[in-house]
């Protein structure tokens, strides 16, 4: 791509004995008081300015950033690299080995289809915690795993053989945002551009929202639905605002006994109430400094649970230290260096840059936390925990106390409301973490030496962020002491944090289905939504990893740390918590003497290389991947079916009906398929004709390959509220094909219309397709033969995924909406003036005309008005005219 470089930013950088293109930023007025994040975007306009998509202005825009004004200044932002999870990754996967083959039908050299931005894929989200606390407990979760799997691995490892720039790290590695810190991030990127080795800073996006946790790195990133992520593959940039940031100055220092995971639940508990929803976060002072790198990637990974874009640390002598550590190169080191400093990209606290608004937390007023009920911000201190339990327990069920008998393998006991039933260290937040995963250690080792003891009713899991953390269990000896608590490894991947905490204990799960008990998980994730960490606890509490333990040791959520024993010691004294906490003295003596470089080497020589199970994988070959027709997994999907190089003329939309009438606040959770997929519904029913038993169905996460299932589960979240119909959840509509347009679902409906050549419109309220932007909250409506959708007000992300698939965004004129202009649902609907598309030019609106049918009330009249057309860039015009952002980057690579 050659660069317009209408700034003359383009400068060279000597490191060592190697010349580097670099583009200055110091280039363009106004750059001295940016923050480091908007910095870094400056750099990416002026070095992928074209004229065209990236313009002068845009640029000019950064350096002229009013902090404290409202900004609708659109950039488009072009990532270094993409970085995926199996469960997103896999999608992305098939649509590039579907683009090759759509190349070899239109007569051109599939192997031209590759990322165009290196992509990486960590296989970290389908290992269950299935079996726990015993020796061989990561053996056979692996080997359950690959059984469950296999097919989407075999085609995960094709992939890897047959597109250039596309790497993936085997199951049983580690966690998708651990592997980016310890790995694959650079800080400051190279390639090779026109034969000249350019030198910039790392960026990237991630199909994960923990993607932010390589900010600790200095590395700006976020979390984006599947479609962006393979625009950026494909090399299309990222349409966005520029962001409000919001200045965030850390002082003083964390005090002994509090950990990393209470700095993040105080600065969660800080920016939620704060609001920064859409806005950057950026951490600066003298405070900074003395926050060690895994504090700082702890920090950054909970960016989606206080609810900002990115929460970025500045790089500093902490950032290289990490680098050097982890086992970068003395080169690479010498250009991070050179490069940050030579771009004003360096931290110098004593320099204050223009910030939107202002926050501060001294880190010595920090106290021990956990979060829960149900919200990572829901903070509470620990001193505290036992009465807000009491509180929060009317909640979820009669509070009266049901103290229920279970006899077990350990013999008989007693479990009551607030039984602690999963004790999970898991997570990418904080199982990378060395200051809290060796204090959950020594806190094992003091408790097993005064001979306390996990209870009996809790699942007691470890699920390391990289195989790192085990080896530096063992040089310090305290992988023993964890295990004779009942924490054995159970695989390296996210598990407990997404659902996959597996089973609990038989006879426990009987006990409170039974007796309907409120029962708690505590974990050291990010995540504790209701329903999320296991279908029979309904109280989850996020915690350090060393409160994981003791919450195992306690048993019960009931428990005040400060007065009640955990247990008797063998000469019968009681023992408190105070009693077993390593001091901070200890914890860092054994960081020290117990992690060193040579570990990150030799865990990280072979990353893509996989052990014997993957090697041995019955593997295709070839440019082409050769589909199953059985594979219920790995389907081809057909976006690409008729598609001819010419572009087809966009044209009017004519006799449409309604398939869903919705209203305020439909998320892309409420459309896209997830979770558990039942048997009497389409994708149930899909799964058993193609010979599938029950307990064989994973789950659509799992299915994301296979758009037969996720078509199927598309709009059919069980709390959607389809107003065709009153008072029915559930994904069904009304199906006009029928006679008397009785209910049915959704997807049969789509068929029945796509067999009449109907086309499809959705109905929407505010803030439509708003939640974490899903790929197939876009790509479902599309394949349901959906062309329009037409609502109040879109969420950014959303808007641009439907028409990255091909679907027009429309939205009512200001101030009407469904109920002032009385639509029922039951309209024809007709929408004209899209053919302007086809001479170049975007229509600012459409007419649209709602027509009565044979199913409307007598007497409805004809509706109509002018819509707005909310394509808002050239380049989402170009992907509208040619069907799609695939069929867009298809026809220009041929």
């Amino acid at each position: 791509m050659s660069t317009v470089n209408s700034f003359g930013a383009k400068s060279t950088l000597t490191v060592g004995s190697t010349d580097y293109e670099i583009y200055r930023i110091d280039a363009v007025e106004g750059y001295e008081k940016l923050p480091y994040s908007l910095k870094v975007l400056l750099e990416n306009l002026l070095r992928t300015e074209d004229g065209a998509n990236v313009t002068r202005e845009q640029i000019a825009s950064i350096g002229n950033w009013d902090a404290k004004g409202e900004t609708s200044s659109e950039i488009q932002f072009t990532p270094a690299r993409v970085v995926m999870q199996d469960f997103t990754g896999v999608p992305c996967i098939v649509d590039l080995a579907t683009m090759r083959e759509a190349v070899a039908d239109l007569g051109g050299d599939p192997t031209k289809i590759n990322p165009l931005a290196p992509a990486e894929l960590v296989i970290d989200h389908s290992v269950i915690a299935d079996l726990f606390g015993r020796a061989d407990a990561y053996e056979r979760n692996t080997e359950i795993e690959y059984e469950r799997n296999g097919e989407r691995y075999q085609f995960l490892r094709w992939g890897q053989t047959a597109f250039d720039d596309f790497k993936v790290v085997p199951p049983g590695t580690g966690i998708v945002h651990q592997v980016n810190i310890e790995h694959l991030a650079r800080t400051t990127y190279t390639r090779e551009v026109n034969g000249v080795v350019q030198a910039y800073p790392d960026t990237c996006v991630g199909t994960d929202s923990h993607t932010t946790m390589v900010n600790g790195l200095g590395v700006l990133g976020w979390g984006v639905g599947g479609i962006e992520a393979e625009a950026a593959m494909l090399g299309q940039p990222v349409s966005m605002l520029i962001p409000k940031v919001v200045g965030f100055r850390l002082t003083g220092e964390i005090p002994a006994g509090v950990t990393a995971t209470d700095v993040v639940l105080t600065i969660t508990d800080m920016l939620r109430q704060h609001g920064v929803v859409g806005k950057f976060v950026e951490f600066y002072g003298d405070g900074v400094g003395k926050v060690p790198l895994a504090n700082r990637a702890t920090i950054g990974n909970m960016s989606p649970e206080f609810g900002s874009t990115a929460a970025m640390f500045p790089v500093d002598d902490v950032t290289l230290d990490y680098l050097r550590l982890t086992g970068r190169s003395e080169e690479q080191l010498a250009l991070v260096e050179a490069y940050a400093k030579e771009q004003h990209m360096w931290h110098d606290p004593s320099v204050e840059p223009a910030f939107s608004e202002y926050l501060e937390l001294d880190l010595s007023t920090v106290v021990p936390s956990i979060s829960g009920p149900k919200r990572p911000q829901d903070r509470i201190e620990l001193t505290r925990s036992k009465e807000q339990f009491a509180k929060d327990l009317p909640v979820y069920t009669d509070v009266a106390s049901k103290p229920s008998a279970v006899s077990g393998v350990t013999g008989e006991y007693t479990i009551d409301h607030g039984a602690v039933t999963i004790a999970a260290i898991t997570s990418c937040t904080n199982t990378s973490n060395p200051s809290v995963m060796l204090a959950a250690g020594l806190l094992a080792r003091n408790a097993v030496a005064k001979g306390l003891t996990a209870q009996p009713w809790v699942k007691t899991t470890m699920a390391p962020g990289s195989k790192v953390v085990t080896e530096y269990y063992e040089k310090a000896g305290l992988n023993e002491d964890l295990e004779k608590l009942g924490f054995y490894t159970v695989g390296y991947g996210c598990t407990t944090c997404i659902g996959n905490s597996g089973p609990l204990i038989e006879e426990v799960s009987e006990a409170i289905n039974e007796n309907d008990l409120a029962v708690t998980a505590v974990l050291s994730g990010n995540r504790n939504f209701e329903g999320r960490i296991n279908p029979d606890v309904k109280m989850n509490y996020l915690a350090s990893p060393p409160l994981v333990i003791a919450y195992a040791l306690a048993g019960s959520m009931n428990f005040d740390f400060d007065n009640d024993a955990l247990g008797q010691d063998q000469d019968g004294n009681d023992v408190y918590l105070k009693d077993i906490w390593p001091s901070a003295d200890e914890v860092q003596s054994t960081i020290d003497s117990s992690i060193n470089t040579e570990m990150f080497t030799r865990q990280y020589a072979g990353v893509f290389e996989g052990d014997e199970r993957w090697k041995n994988l019955p593997t295709p070959t070839g440019n082409t991947f050769e589909w199953a027709d059985e594979s219920t997994y790995v389907r081809k999907p057909p976006y690409f079916d008729g598609m001819t190089l010419e572009l087809t003329p966009v044209s009017d939309i004519e006799g449409a009906r309604v398939l869903a009438k919705l209203g305020d606040s439909v998320t892309t959770d409420h459309i896209s398929p997830a979770g558990a997929i039942k048997a009497d519904t389409p994708a149930g029913r899909y799964l058993q004709e193609h010979g599938i038993e029950r307990r064989n169905f994973n789950s659509y996460g799992s299915r994301r390959g296979n758009h037969e299932v996720m078509i199927r589960g598309t709009f059919a979240n069980i709390r959607l509220r389809n107003q065709l119909l009153d008072g029915v959840e559930g994904g069904y509509t009304r199906d006009f094909t029928q006679e008397g347009a009785p209910q049915s679902f959704i997807y049969d409906a789509a068929q029945n219309y796509a067999a009449q050549d109907t086309p499809l419109v959705v109905l929407g309220g505010k803030e439509y397709g708003s939640g974490s932007s899903r790929d197939w909250a876009a790509k479902g409506t599309r394949l349901l033969g959906v062309k329009a959708v037409i609502t109040e007000s879109f969420e950014r992300i959303h808007r641009s995924n439907l028409i990255g698939m091909g679907v027009v965004p429309l939205q009512f004129p200001e101030g009407e909406s469904v109920e002032s202009l009385g639509l029922d649902g039951t309209e024809s609907f007709s929408i004209t003036g899209l053919t302007e598309l086809n001479e170049g030019v975007t229509p600012k609106t459409v007419r649209v005309t709602a027509q009565p049918s044979e199913h409307s009330p007598a007497g409805k009249k004809t509706v109509e008005f002018d819509a707005v057309v909310r394509i808002d860039t050239p380049g989402e015009a170009d992907y509208y005219r040619n069907g799609g952002i695939l069929q867009y980057v298809l026809r220009s690579l041929v």
